[in-house]
């Protein structure tokens, strides 16, 4: 059998204003429904079968939507939904959900004002352990800056997978002024990538550049120097691709953005090891079949 080939993080979205309050202004491409009959002839033209779908608003509505598209469409593996992990009804919750599509969940951590405080909720820890003893995966969703704040948590909770969104966001409009924003962001993914229950999504990149400004030479430099970074950490077991289609196509385009990954993969990695990274690695740790 050929080994899967998947993007692991990507959205979808019928889109209303007050739904998404995230999209501002700037971002009037993104203010518009998107569907995965969108989606797959992308995938198809990247040699990709199928793909991870990834709650972008709070709210169990959010699930049922995603699921709803899911169980309709072969190619959508699996979704990472959002659920109130504090809740002392989530075994019920998740349970009303069913686990055919339903492989983990996500918070927007990265919105929260003390993202220190909320992970170390012991409700909310409760939430995640059961999680993991479900077999089911949480994603970690911080910036840079916040990295330090959930060392502890992942640490903490390492009885199955977590996934660490986007190299944890290194704010790559930094790295022209001087070493101290990718030193940091540096020292704090080593921390996460210690932890060998700990996997990184090769995805959000792009959009960390100055995007408004248009990318330039440099911000691909930059980007290749987070891969670098994330495959000396991980190693080539640990890392997979997502496009974070449509937040990407702000700055590029699904090919632009699978094509930078791609010509990075093919001088460093191995036949083997491009596998992991394009689909096998995002299969094992979400369990897909």
């Amino acid at each position: 059998m050929k080994p899967p080939r998947i993007d692991a993080h990507q959205h979808f979205w019928f889109y209303q204003p007050q739904a998404y309050p995230w999209i501002g202004a700037g971002m009037e491409l993104l203010a518009c429904d998107r569907t995965p009959g969108q989606l797959q002839p992308l995938l198809d033209a990247e040699g990709l079968g199928q793909s991870i779908a990834v709650q972008a608003r709070a709210g169990r509505e959010e699930t049922g939507f995603l699921l709803e598209l899911a169980r309709g469409n072969r190619r959508i593996a699996g979704v990472v939904g959002w659920e109130d992990l504090a809740s002392p009804h989530l075994a019920a919750n998740v349970e009303r959900w069913g686990r055919d599509k339903l492989v983990g969940f996500r918070h927007q951590l990265q919105d929260e004002a003390d993202v220190g405080g909320y992970v170390d909720a012991p409700a909310f820890n409760a939430g995640v352990a059961w999680l993991q003893r479900q077999g089911m995966v949480y994603d970690v969703l911080v910036y840079a800056r916040q990295m330090a704040e959930v060392q502890a948590f992942c640490a903490r909770h390492d009885r199955h997978w977590l996934v660490l969104d986007h190299l944890g966001k290194p704010a790559l409009t930094e790295f022209g002024r001087g070493d101290t924003a990718f030193e940091g962001w540096k020292r704090q993914l080593r921390a996460l990538a210690a932890l060998p229950h700990v996997a990184c999504k090769l995805s959000g990149l792009v959009t960390e550049a100055d995007w408004q400004r248009g990318l330039r030479q440099k911000d691909f430099d930059n980007i290749s120097l987070c891969l670098d970074t994330a495959l000396e950490a991980f190693g080539p077991q640990r890392l997979m691709f997502g496009s974070d289609w449509p937040v990407c196509l702000l700055a590029a385009s699904y090919a632009k953005v699978a094509g930078v990954v791609r010509e990075w993969a093919t001088t460093r990695l191995s036949a083997a090891e491009q596998e992991l990274l394009w689909g096998a690695t995002a299969a094992r740790c979400y369990g897909l079949a």
